[in-house]
């Protein structure tokens, strides 16, 4: 085992069970969800920030972020945060694990004083180029340190190019870079790979075989980051136990898309149920010229990514079914999607030491809404 840390701004979950430090990390600086707010801390609490067990502060209070200007130093706060933690294990000869995950570029978008203003794509930009900055830092100081050639750098984004922002192609597919001390730098590969891989590839690194006790979806990058050799499997996308994507082959099908209805996205549906209601990703809400079955692209279509240009018809019969013969039968039963007992972040540890306890309203379970 080795010291791990996590400033992490992510969506976690509220419940004690899911804490950081519960999980193998040995330190912890962030939230245990985005930067969302203000709130009036009587219908919707905002939400704490954590040092390992206990909060030191809410956003929008001890952290504040100016959602008019843009303006906050939450990326040099988990910046300087980081670089400690790099150095204080260095100094002690341990080898570490750092997960940053800073969430500047979320909505609502914020940068430092220093950043804001001084891209030409906005708030947004200012606050990727920030990330960058702070990134550059923590690569610097590897090399000062004089381990970046013993040290694997993950570089990831979560969402992924965002349907919303489809029209004006902001964002960008490629989501996922290797730094690794290796023979061959500055490669490309195209493996088809998720977060979840990430899991069996750090085991793999330390010559370690994942659990046998249970099922684990990650495959073990190496073979292709090192030897180059590609190996093909499907990803399913779900959101909670609603099946919206899958990609297979040389396909990806949307069952899932901006033209949905809010109606619909409101309802627990599953595979079968959407595939008569997907559409083109390039159709606008109000478009409804859109194809009756689900949305069937060419998987590899350059820069033009998770924003797919053209429909692909489907050659034949066939292929649904391949893709139904794939689908989890039992995902509904399974306790993992289940709705458990709502919790949110109204009196967590240490807030009686802040005096920042909050007396929460009356519960009333419900389905959350998540209309992308």
């Amino acid at each position: 085992t080795f010291p791990s840390w996590v400033p992490v701004s992510r969506h976690l979950g509220h419940r004690p069970q899911f804490h950081p430090l519960k999980h193998g990390f040995d330190e912890w600086f962030g939230s245990p969800n985005c930067h969302f707010g203000p709130y009036d801390n009587r219908a919707r609490p905002n939400i704490p920030v954590y040092r390992d067990w206990e909060m030191v502060g809410r956003y929008y209070e001890e952290f504040p972020i100016d959602v008019k200007t843009g303006e906050a130093n939450l990326t040099q706060l988990y910046l300087q945060e980081a670089l400690d933690f790099v150095k204080r294990q260095q100094a002690a000869q341990r080898p570490f694990f750092l997960y940053w995950a800073i969430d500047a570029t979320h909505a609502p978008v914020y940068a430092s004083r220093p950043f804001l203003g001084t891209s030409q794509r906005g708030r947004y930009g200012d606050a990727v180029r920030e990330i960058d900055d702070s990134v550059g830092k923590i690569l610097g100081l590897l090399q000062n340190l004089r381990i970046a050639e013993n040290t694997f750098v993950f570089f990831t984004s979560d969402n992924g190019a965002a349907l919303v922002s489809a029209p004006k192609q902001g964002q960008c597919s490629h989501t996922g870079i290797l730094s690794t001390p290796v023979p061959r730098p500055f490669q490309v590969s195209h493996q088809l790979g998720s977060l979840m891989d990430l899991f069996t590839t750090g085991l793999s690194l330390a010559g370690l075989a994942p659990p046998s006790d249970r099922a684990i979806d990650g495959l073990d990058l190496l073979p292709a980051v090192l030897r180059g050799r590609l190996t093909d499997r499907p990803i399913f996308y779900y959101r909670g136990d609603t099946l919206m994507a899958v990609t297979l082959g040389q396909y990806k099908a949307h069952f899932w898309t901006w033209t949905n209805s809010w109606e619909e996205f409101r309802q627990v549906r599953g595979f079968r149920a959407a595939v008569g209601s997907a559409f083109h990703t390039t159709f606008s809400r109000e478009d409804t010229s859109g194809p009756s079955g689900p949305c069937l692209s060419p998987g590899h279509l350059g820069r033009h990514g998770p924003y797919e240009r053209f429909l692909l018809a489907s050659p034949d019969a066939d292929e649904p079914k391949d893709l139904d013969t794939t689908e989890p039968g039992s995902v509904k039963n399974n306790s993992m999607f289940s709705l458990n007992s709502p919790c949110q972040n109204w009196a967590p540890p240490g807030c009686e030491r802040l005096g920042k306890c909050l007396t929460p309203p009356e519960s009333i379970p419900e389905k959350c809404f998540w209309p992308h």
